[in-house]
């Protein structure tokens, strides 16, 4: 928090504090120099707000800094005006907000889960608005079980091509062991270890405790690979498409909408859509599934599946009655074997999503939870929850690709190939009766022996 340096990064271990100290260089800026605010970036907003809105309020209330915190808009106020801002980015579209603003001071918390887009927050929204007040960008977080993205080429890339002097990135990193207010964690990993039957070498161990970045695809829900599984165009296909869409309502975060694509002669299928907004209205999440499902034809959409919890039946009886689309629920009882049968999907190349995708993005962050976990049933981890990956299940169990027959070229009547094929059927007929009348033979001779 002390670096100079215009853009810094923190790779940590859980518990590290890396949260509580940013909640303090965040509110530090204003009250320091009021003409520049500070903001906040993290996953989601209900995340910011359960990770640092109770240090800001703590910080705010034992040092009598005179901030007057508004809850419904998650900012710190001062003579009047906002100071300190809160943002989620469960969508591309949430960078908008931090535009237009000379930001003073922006901490971009959990920076390992944010989605592509985190780039263009920084490089073209960000590094513009520090001008103002000579701002500075801090991206904290800890490793991730795939080992890439921005934040992780941030914290380990390349940078001997950057000339300018300020324009690297300043690294730090620190972990649960350095943080002097927790001396039990040594205690703690002990029976985190007998718990999980795990040894200190493990990959999740390292990257959890040890704050190391370390390849641990057993613990990703979704086997995603993006040379396998990566697409920029569907296959041109004389055979007819067919559609599946599926929708996930985000209770605090996103709605997703999913929209699938199978060929009746081919053995794939691929996300070819998807739409996401944080907050919407249960009207517009409708009027998406209008659009989408009409654009398509209700004749070429094999169905529209959704999750029937909290909600969802009564959007399901809405889409059905008023707007009439067969909108049917997801039987997420059997939600395990469903992704089961998603990663043989991707494991034979049989699905595909664009590499930039946010499904793409999410498969490498939904993880297992191991504590919760049993040998009988499987729990997802509520650390990284994806909404867009709900929707892809959904609409991937209404997918009849498996049904695909390869598709049987005609030649045009009159040509050589047409006279060739002919003449291949009349010798297999040939072929056909002659066996026929042969096995009929045998079986004469059989019986007259037999008689």
């Amino acid at each position: 928090m002390r670096d100079e340096a215009t853009f810094a990064t923190a790779n940590c271990s859980r518990r590290a504090g890396k949260t509580r100290g940013v909640g303090g260089w965040l509110i530090e800026g204003p009250h320091r120099k009021p003409e520049a605010p500070s903001a906040y970036v993290t996953i989601t907003r209900k995340l910011a707000k359960r990770n640092i809105w109770p240090t800001l309020l703590n910080i705010n209330r034992k040092y009598r800094l005179g901030f007057i915190p508004n809850e419904s808009d998650l900012t710190l106020k001062k003579n009047g005006e906002d100071k300190v801002f809160l943002f989620g980015m469960e969508t591309k579209g949430e960078i908008e907000k931090l535009r237009g603003t000379g930001w003073g001071r922006v901490a971009i918390d959990e920076a390992q889960a944010l989605p592509p887009y985190l780039r263009e927050l920084v490089e073209e929204v960000l590094m513009p608005s520090l001008i103002d007040h000579d701002g500075k960008v801090r991206m904290i977080g800890t490793p991730a079980p795939v080992p890439t993205g921005y934040f992780y080429d941030a914290c380990f890339g390349d940078q001997s091509k950057i000339d300018l002097e300020g324009a690297r990135w300043s690294r730090h990193s620190w972990t649960v062991w350095d943080n002097p207010y927790l001396p039990g964690a040594k205690a703690m990993l002990a029976k985190v270890l007998a718990l999980r039957g795990l040894t200190v070498e493990s990959p999740a161990i390292q990257r959890e405790w040890f704050g190391r970045w370390v390849l641990d695809p057993d613990s990703l829900v979704f086997h995603f690979d993006r040379v396998k599984n990566a697409f920029d165009a569907l296959p041109k296909a004389q055979g007819r498409w067919q559609y599946v869409i599926g929708i996930d309502i985000g209770f605090g975060d996103a709605d997703a909408v999913a929209v699938l694509a199978y060929n009746e002669h081919l053995p794939s299928t691929w996300l070819i859509e998807e739409h996401l907004k944080n907050k919407g209205d249960i009207t517009s999440l409708v009027n998406v599934v209008k659009e989408v499902y009409y654009r398509l034809g209700p004749d070429n959409v094999r169905g529209v599946v959704m999750d029937p919890a909290g909600m969802g039946m009564k959007l399901i009886v809405e889409l059905q009655a008023r707007h009439e689309i067969p909108c049917q629920g997801a039987k997420k009882s059997e939600k395990e074997a469903h992704i089961e049968l998603l990663n043989d999907a991707m494991r034979t190349g049989r699905f595909y999503a664009h590499s930039d995708s946010r499904f793409a993005h999410d498969v490498m962050l939904v993880e297992w939870d191991k504590d919760k976990s049993t040998p009988d049933k499987r729990v997802v981890s509520e650390r990284f929850h994806s909404d867009i990956t709900d929707a892809v299940l959904y609409a991937y169990m209404l997918s009849l690709s498996w049904l695909s027959e390869p598709r049987i070229e005609v030649p045009a009547p009159g040509t050589m190939e047409a006279l060739e094929a002919q003449q291949d059927d009349y010798w297999s007929q040939l072929e056909e009766e002659h066996r026929r009348r042969s096995e009929e033979e045998a079986t004469w001779q059989t019986n007259d022996w037999e008689t």
